[in-house]
């Protein structure tokens, strides 16, 4: 008798273990495809980005993301925070830089660099002419990857 009790408890286990291989459907609000689209376009803004060494304008996205920047010059003077900038200018034509105001300071800012180690390199250049040197993670303007010596 237990063996025809054992028998059956393992013929009607075989049909808990035969599964079927189901099919997944997503759906989405088609909202959320609206959305993403409409975040790409406010984190890129077009404009025309000068092509450095080439005189040159062309058309591009900036896009923002987080990198670093090297505070050059602090102040509370106007005039003095432009004269520095126009100093860096001269010095360095193919570096951007930013000024901004954070009440009672003008602060000077320059690159936009991707790694903080790239920003340490232009910060040991730059000890010589300029004192007092900081490095900042903030939003900046991504550089565009130069992608012609790649094959």
């Amino acid at each position: 008798m237990r063996i025809v009790i054992v028998a059956m408890c393992c013929f009607f286990s075989i049909g808990l273990f035969a599964q079927t291989r189901g099919i997944v459907t997503i759906e989405k609000d088609p909202l959320i495809d609206s959305l993403i689209a409409k975040r790409i376009q406010l984190s890129a803004t077009h404009a025309t980005v000068p092509v450095v060494g080439t005189g040159t304008v062309k058309q591009g996205f900036i896009v923002s993301q987080i990198g670093y920047r090297v505070q050059v010059f602090y102040g509370s003077d106007r005039r003095e925070v432009f004269s520095e900038q126009s100093r860096f200018n001269n010095l360095y034509p193919t570096i951007n830089t930013y000024i901004t105001y954070k009440q009672p300071n003008y602060y000077l800012k320059v690159g936009d660099f991707r790694t903080r180690l790239d920003a340490q390199r232009l910060m040991n250049e730059l000890k010589i002419t300029f004192p007092t040197l900081f490095i900042f993670r903030e939003k900046i303007n991504a550089p565009s990857l130069d992608y012609s010596n790649d094959r």
